[in-house]
């Protein structure tokens, strides 16, 4: 039950912050910080009183137990949403059943990830049945999925050993929205999909993720319609990416491979279920071609590319050859659906295909018409596909409509069995969670270590619609003078030079030889990435230094093949971009040099950069003060996180981008970092980098 003093819950979790407290016995690390405990009886009244509170909490100030600890002690139901299924993990598997022990409270905890993260028993028996398996590798992961299956409890892919998550094995042994068949599988009793939410319904505490949240708002796709009502806390860990993870949901696509996919799916269907019924194969080589057609409209390319579409149809695609394709697609998915109609009584699948067949019907007739003024459109173009977009530029009302304006708890959910086993995935633009209300108003806290660079914070608050949440900034307690270093080269040419990245390659594996590894570089786009990565590969070869470059292995096992190198090995460097910026955690001597290629301005030719600046624009503000210069703090905020985890460790950040040191919105940039001693020059850069070494 919630605890009804407030008064009491502030004095439990002062205590449990003190010296000498619950949390000095949880953990052998834990010291009493200031900024810790404060946002913690931050957290702890806004759990009473209900209400949004957003905390940008530094590195090292331990927001993690900040939140966790008011939250457990309250005895609400809580919802956390991390980032990452990464971070989910760590929170599930290690910081809540920490806490949870050291605090002795009787408290249900539960996990609940996106359905493409469960094996489908289902599909995985359709997979053993279907010839077209694409090479004898993924067969024989097939087995071993097979024989994994027999002894897991939960289903969750994450704990199968060798399965690689970027494998192509991975749509065929799973579900998504569209393929699942609901209560009419075959396979429905034993569906690890509906065991996690029956476990999350009767649990007290739930760690979701933002896709995970948004996907629910969206189309009602993570079961959470039958979760929420009895929740009371919501707390948004690494809040930072809510706004990007929300625009990516609320939006419609339909994509190239989405077709494809549902081709293969039809026929491994028709011909196992109802071959003779209808030319199977005929109806997925119409669809198929028709999807290759629309991607060839825009000829080869290697990397992504965003091509903008401001009218009718996008740029650089003539108006008649876009429409012809589009109705060549229509027509295809159209005499689909006629033939599954005739075949629709035999299974549940071809009622589920036929589902799918009507949706890319209506996606498509959504992008023959112009875009909603209050979205922006685009394509996403691969060598391999090509994703129709549409999207509304933040979340803003999202949140202030279907969240905040109705900010309170209704009633306890049905009994987890009956819960469990309702269709959840139909398209609904209501949200019944928010219907039925009762007095209590529902918490909504939301913390990440970079939130702005302002007071207000309203890098955040704004395009998330919490302008009037309380806000709360709490800095690192890490000692940054004395524990790192900032050099900015200014000799270095311009990023827009062509010589630029050759240079921070030259800069960087000569640092790398005086220390011996130990280094993260970090590159603002792939292209550099490549030109960096291979270049220090050839100047540092010889020297007994291994170098890592993205791509090359999945994230887990770069970190981890990082990580675990060491001196006597001669060190490594890991060349990264993307993702790398965050959410790679190496504390201790194994990183201790961090070099960024340049600031990470948001690209101005991205379709939704260029619309919210021309919106700033149209509001009298200048996009490049109130939103690139912003973008670029948190992005390079983010990045420079990666060097000083802990009190104890030590390192060098050096960023390749003389702009920081010669310009007026470099000097914002610096006021926004942590506050590093400055070095000047080569020679000082070299001393720094022995004395890491002694």
């Amino acid at each position: 039950m919630p605890l009804q003093d407030p008064q009491l819950l502030r004095e439990q979790v002062q205590e449990a912050f003190e010296e000498g407290g619950i949390l000095s016995q949880a953990t052998q690390q834990f010291q009493p910080r200031t900024g810790q405990t404060a946002m913690a009886l931050a957290v702890a009244d806004v759990i009473d009183q209900g209400g949004s509170l957003v905390v940008e909490a530094g590195t090292g100030v331990g927001k993690t137990f900040a939140y966790l600890v008011p939250a457990l002690l309250s005895g609400e139901r809580v919802l956390l949403s991390t980032a990452t299924k990464a971070l989910q993990d760590q929170l599930f598997a290690r910081d809540i059943p920490r806490l949870i022990a050291a605090l002795h409270l009787p408290i249900r905890l539960a996990l609940l990830k996106g359905r493409s993260n469960y094996l489908c028993i289902h599909r995985m028996q359709m997979a053993r049945q279907d010839a077209a398996l694409p090479d004898r590798h993924l067969v024989r992961m097939l087995a071993k999925v097979e024989t994994w299956s027999l002894t897991t409890q939960t289903g969750d892919l994450a704990e199968l050993p060798g399965l690689d998550e970027r494998s192509a094995l991975i749509p065929w042994i799973t579900s998504n929205r569209e393929n699942c068949l609901g209560s009419q599988c075959p396979a429905f009793k034993n569906c690890h999909v509906n065991n996690a939410r029956r476990d999350a319904l009767a649990a007290d505490i739930v760690v979701i993720n933002h896709h995970l949240f948004f996907a629910d708002l969206a189309v009602r796709e993570s079961g959470m319609a039958e979760l929420l009502p009895s929740v009371r806390v919501v707390v948004f860990d690494e809040a930072h990416q809510l706004n990007e993870t929300g625009v990516n949901f609320l939006g419609q696509q339909l994509s190239t491979t989405q077709l494809l996919d549902l081709t293969r799916d039809l026929l491994a269907t028709g011909l196992q279920l109802a071959r003779g019924f209808a030319d199977w194969q005929g109806l997925a080589s119409a669809l198929e071609l028709k999807a290759r057609d629309l991607r060839l409209l825009l000829g080869q390319r290697q990397a992504l590319t965003k091509i903008k579409w401001t009218g009718l149809t996008p740029e650089g695609i003539a108006a008649d050859a876009w429409h012809h394709a589009l109705q060549g697609i229509y027509d295809a998915a159209d005499n689909i659906a006629q033939s599954l109609e005739t075949v629709i009584e035999i299974a549940p699948d071809f009622l589920r295909l036929q589902e799918r067949i009507v949706d890319v019907m209506q996606r498509v007739s959504l992008f023959a018409k112009a875009s909603d003024p209050q979205m922006v459109r685009w394509l996403d173009v691969t060598a391999s596909q090509m994703r129709l977009m549409q999207a509304p530029l933040d979340i803003a009302d999202t949140v202030r409509e279907r969240l905040l304006k109705q900010s309170v708890a209704s009633k306890a959910p049905q009994d987890a069995s009956d819960g469990a086993t309702q269709d959840s995935d139909s398209v609904d633009d209501e949200v019944p969670w928010l219907d039925e209300a009762i007095a209590k108003p529902r918490s909504w806290i939301f913390t990440s270590a970079t939130l702005g660079d302002e007071p207000t914070l309203r890098w955040f608050t704004e395009p998330c619609g919490l302008e009037s949440a309380q806000v709360l900034r709490v800095e690192s307690p890490f000692d940054y003078p004395n524990q790192a270093a900032m050099f900015v080269p200014r000799e270095i040419v311009r990023p827009n030079d062509p010589a630029h990245s050759s240079q921070v390659a030259r800069l960087a594996s000569a640092a790398v030889r005086v220390l011996g590894g130990k280094t993260l570089v970090l590159t603002t786009t792939l292209r550099a990435l490549r030109v960096i990565g291979d270049a220090m590969k050839q100047q540092l070869d010889g020297f007994g230094i291994e170098v890592l470059m993205q791509g090359e292995w999945p994230k887990r096992e770069l970190m981890a093949r990082f990580q675990d190198a060491t001196p006597q090995q001669g060190g490594c460097v890991l060349v990264a971009s993307a993702t790398f910026w965050e959410g790679f955690d190496v504390p201790g001597d194994a990183l201790q040099l961090v070099i960024i290629d340049k600031l990470p301005f948001p690209p101005p030719n991205d379709p939704i950069v260029e619309a919210r600046g021309k919106r700033l624009e149209a509001q009298g503000r200048s996009p490049f003060n109130d939103f690139f210069v912003p973008e670029a703090v948190i992005a390079l905020k983010q990045g420079a996180g990666r060097l000083i985890r802990r009190e104890t460790d030590r390192g060098v950040l050096v960023v390749c981008d003389n702009r920081l040191a010669t310009t007026g919105y470099g000097k914002r940039l610096l006021a926004g970092m942590p506050d590093m001693r400055q070095l000047h020059s080569q020679e000082e850069l070299h001393q720094a980098l022995e004395e890491l070494k002694s």
